[in-house]
């Protein structure tokens, strides 16, 4: 089960994040829609391989900082584009990733959203998955793990994984191969696991591990993750009975190499086959 946090989020400002991710649903989805020129891609990457940001993901990490900066000036705020803000002793921080999958989002593929995830004393306790185009929102909030729909009004339904437990019948997603590097032990050992799974699928980038949460995934093994890519998604999988953790079997608040599962079992068996012991 999920941590709950040591000051549990104020109502207000659970609605106020509410109402900022309307607010950058409305400008992700102007963009998403527009032309591909409009959106300003600049290349990051550098010698690691081409990594765009595009004006969507400056505005909207902008107009999240904004808000929480200001609806919780005594907490930390990390993000992608800009880095940190506030308190550095804060016991509270807030990690923003504008467009996770802003490479699906370029080329007009869904598997992207917008990720707030809170760390409170060295654990994530609470996070957000908001995909405008498709008009959900997946959260996990005071241990819950939900998902709202537009098309389904404002109730929101409880999330809740598999269950599968053995990696022969897992189903797993994995963003890219490609981020597991080139040659070198942990490629092949991915490639291992792949091969050992009922059915391998790439993409889905933060949708991945929502969709393990709601029951439809089975497993997502990814790995050069950065905190922000994963901080969000952590509480949503273990808040609906998942597990997500990285080589020493701890929340992977630091990225890297993640496993997220449906159970413990399968979990360990996947980390068997990659080499890590998570107990």
């Amino acid at each position: 089960m999920t941590a709950r946090p040591d000051r549990p989020l104020d109502p207000d400002l659970i609605e106020h994040l509410d109402e900022l991710l309307a607010a950058t649903g409305r400008i992700a989805r102007r963009h998403f829609h527009g032309e591909l020129q409009d959106l300003v891609p600049e290349d990051k990457g550098g010698a690691r391989g081409y990594d765009p940001v595009t004006e969507a993901d400056r505005d909207i990490e902008a107009l999240l900082r904004a808000g929480i900066s200001s609806m919780a000036p005594g907490d930390r705020v990390v993000g992608e584009e800009n880095g940190e803000s506030g308190p550095s002793d804060a016991s509270r921080t807030w990690y923003l990733d504008p467009i996770d999958g802003t490479k699906a989002f370029m080329t007009g593929m869904a598997g992207w959203g917008t990720l707030v995830g809170v760390v409170e004393n060295g654990r994530a306790v609470a996070g957000w998955m908001d995909q405008p185009v498709l008009g959900e929102t997946f959260s996990a909030v005071h241990g819950r793990s939900t998902v709202r729909r537009r098309s389904d009004g404002p109730e929101a339904f409880d999330l809740h994984v598999s269950g599968c437990d053995e990696l022969s019948e897992a189903i797993m997603y994995t963003t890219h191969p490609s981020m597991f590097g080139d040659d070198g032990g942990l490629r092949r050992r991915y490639d291992d696991l792949a091969s050992r799974v009922r059915l391998q699928r790439f993409g889905g980038d933060c949708y991945a591990y929502c969709m393990l949460a709601a029951g439809r995934v089975d497993l997502v093994v990814e790995s050069d993750l950065n905190p922000y890519d994963i901080i969000a998604l952590i509480p949503i999988v273990e808040a609906a009975g998942g597990v997500i953790t990285g080589p020493d079997g701890r929340q992977p608040l630091d990225g890297g190499t993640v496993v997220a599962a449906a159970t413990p079992a399968l979990a360990e068996q996947a980390w068997e086959v990659l080499g890590a012991d998570p107990r």
